[in-house]
């Protein structure tokens, strides 16, 4: 039963870092290299009036995306990791064929 129940842990897990991997792929998706500009707000004076402020330069988006597409990576290559195993663990167990006894009714006898 635990072996169950650590099971159904780590399909959780899994599925929780797929999500994280397409919300990372959104991120990068909605912001394409070639359209990013100086993000500016408007920032308050002591006198009452605003100033532009950068708040971000394009150089600091777009080692952010960078960031991002390198973190992407690394999630995917780890849930295909943990997948493998997982695979491996069930046919250990015995979840795969088992030679001689499922095939014993599917041959002809001539």
């Amino acid at each position: 039963m635990a072996k169950k129940q650590q099971s159904t842990y780590v399909d959780f897990e899994l599925e929780w870092l797929e999500n994280k991997s397409r919300e990372l792929k959104a991120y990068v998706d909605k912001r394409p290299l070639d359209e990013l500009s100086d993000r500016i707000a408007w920032r308050d004076t002591k006198s009452g009036g605003t100033i532009p402020v950068v708040v971000a330069t394009i150089e600091q988006q777009r080692s952010d995306l960078s960031k991002a597409v390198k973190d992407y990576g690394e999630i995917i290559k780890i849930v295909n990791e943990v997948r493998e195993k997982e695979s491996l663990k069930l046919e250990k167990r015995g979840g795969g064929k088992i030679a001689g006894i499922l095939n014993s009714g599917d041959e002809d006898d001539d």
